[in-house]
């Protein structure tokens, strides 16, 4: 998907809403249970209740890689349901990948091709080379871990790279990552529970689109992410998970998770409106 079809997603639902597919077989509904696969089933009924109000999905890989190759069969048919019943909604692997440039290589063809997604979260630890081989995809998306909401992110993220103390780490990361890549494929993780770093992030990177993890359960705000982020383009996509995908452990589930999407996408309606008229 190119960074008009995103757009145009935005545009025509109202919304910025990512719902992160976080499937954790401990948590879904015990009915879901007896059938064959019990965490495709819980993602298709969320997919076809949650569609009309988000433009993304993000499934965390952990949750399947845990389960083994039953895991990966249940990421597989879940991909593959979204490309084939929803293929305007972008998708997200959410494998936080980074290593050198051949191995890299093998997770991009991995994660764009054996599972189709439309992008992947990368780690830059490892410069360049482990970042590079995931943008020769085209059309696809490198979204790049740059400001995290845990809170061991201040072990490295908030230090400084210069003995005047003027760029922090994560700052520094954006400003290179920002170089091998355009806005038409590279995203940046930002934390919500930090929006006022928005403001600071922006004038580093003022059109690239964000993905802001942590509005819901995680307690961040989405009227601040909005207020510090949004662009003309929105340029935001905000996940939630836990408060949608478990909003309900019964049998109606789906149509539970559907009422708390729906409240998003209205929130991020307003949110949109009042940033156009602000602008005009």
């Amino acid at each position: 998907m190119n960074r008009l079809q995103l757009i145009e997603q935005i545009q025509q639902k109202k919304s910025f809403l990512c719902i992160g597919l976080d499937a954790d077989l401990d948590k879904i509904p015990a009915h879901l249970l007896s059938f064959d696969d019990p965490v495709f089933e819980f993602n298709k009924q969320l997919i076809d209740a949650t569609h009309s109000y988000c433009v993304a999905y993000k499934p965390n890989t952990a949750f399947y890689e845990s389960r083994g190759v039953e895991g990966w069969k249940s990421l597989e048919k879940t991909i593959e349901y979204l490309n084939q019943h929803y293929p305007k909604l972008f998708t997200i692997a959410d494998a936080k990948r980074g290593d050198i440039g051949n191995t890299s290589q093998l997770y991009a063809k991995a994660f764009f091709e054996a599972l189709p997604f439309d992008s992947i979260t990368v780690a830059p630890y490892m410069g360049e080379d482990s970042v590079k081989p995931f943008l020769a995809y085209p059309n696809k998306w490198v979204i790049v871990l740059a400001l995290t909401s845990n809170k061991g992110a201040d072990d490295f993220q908030f230090t400084s790279t210069d003995e005047n103390e003027k760029q922090l780490l994560f700052q520094k990361v954006i400003r290179k990552t920002s170089l091998w890549g355009t806005d038409q494929n590279l995203m940046f993780v930002v934390g919500a529970t930090r929006p006022e770093m928005l403001l600071e992030i922006r004038k580093l990177i003022p059109t690239h689109f964000l993905l802001v993890p942590g509005v819901g359960a995680q307690g961040g705000s989405l009227k601040e992410v909005a207020k510090y982020g949004m662009t003309k383009q929105c340029g935001l996509l905000v996940n939630a998970s836990r408060s949608i995908i478990f909003a309900d452990s019964s049998v109606n589930f789906a149509q539970s998770a559907a009422v708390e999407a729906k409240k998003m996408q209205q929130e991020m309606s307003e949110l949109l409106s009042e940033y156009s008229a602000n602008e005009n």
